[in-house]
């Protein structure tokens, strides 16, 4: 399944949730989503939470 097809299932999905219960629901569904997707690509190694810090504060990093 590529990227577009998985997208596209996600955003039907949120669709789906905004009409049957509601702008806050749709919020909190999608804000959940990004959380776990974050999360699964912490355990996966894809995403460095260090340089995410570092970027935060305001550090450069020379890589």
């Amino acid at each position: 399944m590529t990227s577009t097809v998985t997208g596209a299932i996600f955003a039907g999905a949120l669709a789906v949730c905004w009409v049957a219960f509601g702008f806050w629901a749709f919020v909190f569904v999608a804000v959940a989503v990004l959380i776990g997707a974050g999360i699964g690509r912490i355990v996966d190694g894809r995403l460095d939470v260090r340089a995410i810090a570092d970027a935060l504060r305001g550090r450069r990093s020379s890589s």
